[in-house]
């Protein structure tokens, strides 16, 4: 049997994502977000190449690692991996109408068991999701669109 665990996780360093291309990963994780690219950070094989580049999302504590790997990317796209708050309904509105100004796809504001979100993709079909903090009562009759929930 197991002793103690060692000391505690700290918080979540970094996520890595797997991704096609890193120029239009990038640009977009730059647009939505206002990620500023940690160049430090760039990851270059010994002939100089880059293989991933890393962000950091403003009021987001872990970094972003775009990492290329398109066979990963393709295998993933369509997957939810990434659930954001956002503090209500009215900010999940504000958000539509931003993405709509940007030319990204979205879902329409959907509801939750308790909550409401919208989903939209980053350029390799990553699903993310913005999750409301304010809360209604909890109900079955939850949002169905396969489209953006499959």
């Amino acid at each position: 049997m197991a002793g103690t665990p060692p000391s505690p996780v700290q918080y979540i360093h970094h996520l890595k994502f797997p991704v096609a291309d890193l120029g239009p990963s990038v640009t977009f994780y730059k647009q939505v977000f206002g990620a500023q690219e940690l160049t430090k950070l760039t990851h270059k094989d010994p002939n100089g190449e880059v293989y991933a580049r890393v962000l950091q999302i403003p009021g987001f504590q872990p970094m972003l690692e775009l990492w290329t790997n398109p066979v990963s990317a393709k295998a993933q796209a369509g997957y939810d991996f990434l659930t954001l708050a956002v503090n209500d309904r009215a900010a999940l509105d504000i958000w539509s109408t931003y993405l709509d100004d940007l030319g990204i796809e979205h879902s329409g504001i959907l509801t939750a068991i308790d909550s409401w979100l919208l989903v939209f993709e980053d350029p390799d079909g990553h699903r993310m999701r913005l999750y409301s903090l304010e809360e209604h009562p909890i109900t079955h009759d939850v949002s169905t669109d396969k489209r953006w929930l499959s």
